[in-house]
């Protein structure tokens, strides 16, 4: 467990946060993310042996877990977020990982020992016209409608006032209205087949791609109907990990006139959007700042972080850092010299960019990495 000054730390996370967004930022903000497979799929932290299909199939087991989560984090992982205990509740989620868009769409959830859940693709060899047969689902079928039973459930929860660590929690929220994006979602459904579909059918990759798109703004218009909100919002945040696998010409081609739709269909425009890309997508983020009006990028690996701040230029925001693998089996020095490579390398001006691993935690990592890699940011992210 950390042992520093948490009221000491709070006050400080808090003033840097309200520094940066005043556009003054006094050094760079450390954001670690990850989830709660850090405790399911680590022995040490899950001595319940508790699986992820009993996370997912239980709503109380994923509550509890949500908090046990919660709780580690805030005691052990060392970055720029409110740590130690709660200042008044927890805040558990509904957790479906990145099955449950596919899983909606009619694929089947595995469950492999020691890995988090995946799908079976549904459209692979000659079944790809499979989901054409069929109506698009509504919102609440299947998972989503599992997802709503637990948010109401959560919210039951905290109107009993029932405590868990000694601290109720806020309820479960609203149904969420991210995406995972087209190709991605493609992907998932019809495994690499795909791929080859490009060459052999463009005139298929548009049909699927047009399918998945109309039944995003589907399940997206019905979730916000369902929450009491409008159906288009000022912000528009996805992602597309697979359009790393495409060439510039081919995801302007393919992909990004679904992107576009997607956007016109639920967002109004009025703030700028944010992407999550892992891989080396780097060489589409040009062509999405212009086209999608996105100013926020969060990165994976690999990144070369002098030519994408060139790239880009100083008003857009980019978050990453050390990728995951140097962050879960390197040491400390390793860490630090990486560290300060990246916090040297030009990303820093303009002062938008957010440091963290590339990308996701894994399960196991050292904390005393991550606590490196906190030090090395105070030391080289500070803005003269």
């Amino acid at each position: 467990m950390l042992k520093i000054d948490f009221k000491k730390h709070n006050e400080e996370v808090k003033a840097l946060w309200e520094s940066s967004q005043a556009g003054k930022p006094l050094r760079v903000p450390m954001k670690i993310a990850c989830n709660p497979r850090m405790l399911l799929l680590d022995p040490k932290l899950n001595p319940k042996k508790i699986s992820f299909k009993e996370y997912f199939a239980d709503p109380e087991v994923m509550l509890q877990v949500q908090v046990l989560f919660e709780k580690w984090k805030r005691f052990n992982l060392e970055d720029d977020s409110e740590l130690g205990l709660p200042q008044e509740k927890w805040s558990p989620y509904v957790d479906f990982q990145n099955v449950a868009e596919a899983a909606w769409l009619g694929a089947p959830v595995n469950y492999r020992e020691g890995q988090c859940p995946d799908t079976e693709p549904i459209l692979a060899g000659d079944k790809k016209n499979l989901l054409f047969e069929r109506s698009i689902p509504e919102p609440l079928d299947g998972i989503y409608g599992r997802a709503q039973k637990y948010i109401e459930y959560f919210n039951e929860k905290a109107k009993a006032g029932v405590k868990y660590e000694g601290f109720p929690i806020t309820g479960g929220g609203k149904l969420g209205c991210f995406t995972d994006g087209v190709m991605t979602i493609a992907m998932n459904l019809r495994g690499s087949d795909l791929l080859t579909d490009f060459y052999e059918e463009p005139a298929y990759i548009h049909k699927l791609f047009s399918y998945i798109t109309e039944a995003t703004i589907k399940r997206i218009h019905g979730f916000r109907k369902f929450n009491g909100d409008t159906l288009k919002a000022d912000d528009f945040a996805y992602a597309d990990d697979s359009i790393a696998m495409l060439s510039p010409e081919m995801m302007k081609e393919f992909v990004l006139p679904y992107h576009k739709k997607l956007y016109n269909a639920i967002s109004t425009g009025a703030k700028h959007s944010f992407v999550h890309l892992c891989g080396d997508a780097t060489r589409h983020f040009k062509t999405l700042r212009d086209e999608m009006n996105i100013r926020s990028f969060d990165t994976g690996f690999p990144v070369d972080f002098t030519w994408l701040r060139k790239e880009l230029g100083p008003d857009v925001e980019i978050a990453g850092g050390p990728k995951v693998d140097i962050v879960l089996k390197g040491t400390k020095e390793e860490l630090v010299k990486e560290s300060k490579r990246i916090l040297t390398s030009g990303i820093m001006e303009g002062g938008k960019f957010i440091f963290k691993e590339a990308n996701n935690l894994a399960p196991e990592t050292p904390m005393e990495n991550i606590s490196a890699m906190y030090l090395a940011c105070k030391q080289f992210g500070v803005y003269k």
